[in-house]
């Protein structure tokens, strides 16, 4: 018998389907969006409101929320002029009134939601210590930015309340609207809502009104996927509240050389994990895809920036080197897919040039086969390609040679399409104006950079609810959650004298490093500010059981470097290692070091490390309740730790250190204990 035959075939039911597929589509009447208006007129078409941006009295197709955004981005490219595009590409700092964040001894002022008019300039770039021949300019004055240099894109850096950042973010909308095509602006930030240590420009705002989560590391250290995504959610928050909606974070780059000096903003050292966490980032800030409540995540730094010879930063000329002596480049690159694959809207290449590769010796927002060849071919990235802060004039290494015009026609080339550090777009614009540049390339940047703006729902309504605001950023609620986290990215490294969890009317002498900032000095703890346990603390050591030491070595900030050889010991990082093994050798000792480097502790006699617990910026509450057993520890290590300076000196900086010979580590990635129940 022949098998029965349909007379229809599967690609007429496939058509069926898309056509009635199509007719629901169609039939489905369109959501008016709700509409923020300052100053624009409303028109309405066939019972809906649409704003009239360009102000001449008709419906523009860009205005047209009910379209395809392809075709709105498309209509808006035709109506710019190439000064408008040009000004487009910039991403600018820009500050609030009072706000002095990039000048040095400057007295204190209120920050208000107002505009700073004054443009800041600079003729000494602060990393390479050289006195630039042109000036630099590191921050617009906003209506200048807004209404001469066409500027669209911002970043903010200022710490101040949420009700000053809602209202200086509506009043920076507003003047936009008020601009010839309305086009709105998109303000972005480095990090907010983290305990760290090193909070200097361009890394993180430190402490603020946000909700406090651990550092980075920390989130790591939890070791909980869930609570990451759930934290990435809390942010997105708060940040869209008040008007914040691009993040310039986080880093996918891994801890793999112990020197390097920007190992408290990674998740650690191994890339499968660190794509693990990269991706519940993304999808909590963003969602399954970007919308109308995401907030747009710019990851850094591509093709990663662990690798750098001898740890030094290539924000300076003494760290502009970045190798593979393992051969270890494609194992940098996992994180950064992740990121891709789960919808990151940017992409930012870091400042260093590759060595001893087969990629040309130039810095990687110069370098084509990075840029163009690996991350947009090979990878499949189509978001935004964001430069780091300055790489045209001030960190341009492999390039120098070449002219300010030769470098921004290099970057475009490569596929750059937003340059972040000037306000100024007057030699970009010569650069096209000199055909270095086509029009056509600038116009694939310009669509790459209106699509996020749609895709946010900025053009419908960029404003905020300073009310919202207020009741949203830092709320009970949310900081109940972060505190959950602040305990839970504690880990416990040893416990061979069972000497924890402490027991009840134990008697507790703690100094602390943590909590007196950045001073070598400790303070004695005599009372936690709202630990509630059953713990004594006495004022003298004599009078305790236990001795607590919470230890925060310290490297200076990032930009304090001057070239010379990055050391990880204890006594090289403002911590008195005599006085703490004098202490040690006296009475049972609690030792918490809080890293943000891989520190190298075998100064400190190791007959009396018997009870060691890591910090990655938390509190002193989440502290005692894991010593009181108020809270059983869960948290695992995020990188490995060296034995010893000689290790480091060995080290292959591409490799992770749990892949490093045997006998390099002390404390192994992946770490962490528990109390016995």
């Amino acid at each position: 018998m022949k098998p029965f035959r349909p007379f229809f075939s599967t690609n007429y039911l496939t058509v069926v389907a898309l056509a009635f597929t199509t007719t629901i589509v169609l039939a489905q009447k369109p959501v008016q969006p709700a509409l923020g208006v300052r100053s624009v007129k409303t028109l309405t078409t066939n019972g809906f409101s649409f704003k009239d941006l360009n102000k001449n009295g008709k419906l523009d197709k860009y205005e047209d929320w009910r379209l395809p955004i392809e075709q709105r981005v498309q209509d808006l490219i035709s109506q710019m002029t190439i000064e408008e595009k040009v000004g487009f590409m910039l991403i600018s700092t820009t500050r609030l009134a009072g706000d002095a964040s990039f000048q040095q001894g400057a007295p204190k002022a209120e920050i208000t939601s107002g505009f700073n008019e004054e443009d800041l300039v600079q003729n000494m770039n602060m990393f390479t210590r050289k006195p630039l021949p042109y000036p630099m300019m590191m921050a617009a004055g906003t209506t200048k930015g807004v209404m001469q240099n066409q500027l669209r894109h911002f970043i903010l850096r200022a710490n101040t309340s949420a009700k000053i950042m809602a209202d200086w973010s509506n009043n920076l909308q507003a003047l936009c609207e008020s601009s010839r095509l309305g086009i709105p602006a998109i303000v972005a930030s480095n990090p907010r809502n983290h305990i760290t240590a090193d909070a200097s420009i361009g890394l993180s705002v430190g402490t603020t009104i946000f909700s406090k989560w651990p550092g980075e590391l920390g989130l790591s250290a939890m070791h909980d996927l869930k609570l990451t995504r759930e934290f990435a959610d809390i942010a997105r928050q708060e940040w869209a509240a008040v008007g914040l909606r691009k993040g310039y974070q986080y880093m996918a780059d891994l801890a793999t050389e112990p020197r390097w000096q920007r190992i408290e903003g990674t998740f650690g050292e191994d890339a499968d994990w660190t794509a693990d966490m990269t991706r519940e980032i993304v999808l909590g800030f963003q969602g399954p895809k970007l919308g109308i409540h995401s907030v747009g995540l710019t990851t850094k730094h591509f093709p990663g920036g662990g690798p750098q010879v001898e740890g030094q930063d290539p924000h300076f000329d003494w760290g502009k080197d970045q190798h593979y002596p393992g051969n270890m480049f494609d194992y940098h690159l996992k994180p950064f897919q992740a990121a891709i694959d789960a919808g990151t809207s940017a992409i930012m290449p870091y400042y260093a040039k590759p060595i001893g590769t087969k990629y040309e010796e130039v810095a990687f927002a110069y370098n084509k086969a990075i840029i163009k060849d690996l991350l947009r071919d090979k990878m499949g990235f189509q978001g935004i390609i964001n430069s780091d802060t300055g790489p045209i004039e001030m960190m341009p290494w492999g390039v120098e040679k070449l002219s300010i015009l030769e470098r921004y026609q290099k970057a475009i080339d490569c596929g750059v399409d937003l340059f972040s550090g000037s306000g100024d777009p007057g030699l970009l614009l010569e650069t096209v104006k000199k055909g270095l540049v086509s029009e056509k390339r600038i116009n694939e940047s310009i669509a790459r950079l209106l699509r996020e703006k749609f895709v946010l729902g900025l053009f419908e309504n960029p404003y905020v609810d300073p009310e919202v605001a207020q009741k949203t950023v830092g709320k009970p609620e949310f900081q109940q959650r972060a505190d959950l986290a602040l305990r839970k990215s504690i880990v416990l490294l040893r416990n061979s004298a069972s000497l924890l969890p402490l027991a009840p009317k134990t008697k507790v002498y703690m100094e602390s490093y943590f909590d007196n900032g950045r001073s070598k000095d400790p303070i004695t703890v005599l009372k936690p500010i709202s630990h509630t346990g059953s713990l004594e603390f006495v004022a003298t050591k004599e009078e305790a059981d236990v001795v607590v030491l919470w230890l925060l070595p310290n490297s200076g900030s990032l930009f304090s470097s001057n070239g010379g050889p990055i050391e990880l010991q204890l006594s090289k990082n403002k911590v008195d290692v005599a006085h703490i093994n004098a202490l040690t050798s006296q009475k049972p000792t609690v030792l918490l070091l809080n890293y943000t480097s891989p520190w190298v502790i075998d100064e400190i006699d190791n007959a009396n490390l018997k009870t060691v617990l890591a910090t990655f910026g938390t509190t002193t509450d989440a502290v005692l309740d894991v010593l009181s057993g108020a809270f059983n520890p869960t948290g695992k290590m995020p990188f490995t730790t060296p034995v010893s300076r000689q290790a480091v000196l060995d080290n292959q900086s591409d490799v992770p250190g749990h892949l490093k010979p045997k006998g390099y580590a002390l404390f192994t990635f992946g770490d962490g204990l528990s109390y016995k129940k």
